[in-house]
């Protein structure tokens, strides 16, 4: 067996604690770090190496061997110019991908130019995610992959059960694309054109925000 992924948690305010969480859940390896020796004591309960420290002060990032983690997370958000300094420290220090939070568009911005390889919005991201299955009626989880694209978990019309995928013709009707089904206890990925669409099947569709759109409509 493979080694356990490794990531680096900088930054422990409500993002970054959830973050730590499902990763250890997930059996990873996790170090995190916060200048709060509350916070940081209360994390260390989960199993995690959890360590009080400065995060902007480059000699702090170099003892921790950063460019040893395959991931690092700047969870800073808050505090922009320590966000940016961290950011900006690690990729100098030569760490392999980092992803910094930012709270809003110019944050993102900026993180982008000093050298994050992924950014998140997860107040924003989070307020869309809601929104759009909020708004539409059968949508029961939706994901931005980006501006223009989305995975979504959508309940079946009622007209597309009993049929196969290729007699409803979602493709050609919606611009969407069914990556797979949830039906009851298992998932069938990647399914075939001849499969039947079951009453209570969960479809997992990818495609443009717009043709999602005419799911609902």
């Amino acid at each position: 067996m493979g080694r356990n992924r490794q990531f680096a948690v900088l930054g422990l305010g409500r993002f970054g604690q959830s973050l730590v969480k499902t990763l250890i859940e997930n059996d990873c390896d996790v170090l995190c770090c916060d200048k709060d020796i509350e916070i940081v004591n209360e994390m260390s309960k989960y199993g995690c190496h959890s360590i009080q420290a400065d995060v902007t002060d480059v000699h702090v990032l170099d003892q921790f061997g950063i460019n040893n983690f395959d991931v690092v997370v700047v969870a800073i958000g808050e505090d922009m110019e320590g966000s940016i300094l961290a950011t900006m420290m690690a990729k100098e220090l030569g760490a392999k991908f980092v992803i910094a939070k930012a709270k809003n568009d110019i944050q993102k911005s900026i993180l982008e130019k000093v050298g994050a390889d992924r950014v998140v919005l997860p107040e924003r991201d989070m307020g869309v995610r809601i929104a759009n299955t909020l708004i539409t009626t059968n949508i029961i989880d939706y994901i931005n992959l980006s501006d223009k694209f989305a995975i979504v978990e959508v309940q079946p019309h009622k007209n597309w059960i009993n049929n196969s995928i290729l007699d409803n013709n979602i493709r050609a009707k919606y611009g969407l694309n069914i990556v797979a089904i949830k039906r009851k206890n298992r998932i069938i990925v990647s399914p075939l054109p001849n499969e039947i669409i079951e009453k209570d099947d969960v479809l997992v569709v990818v495609g443009k925000n717009d043709s999602i759109q005419k799911i609902n409509n």
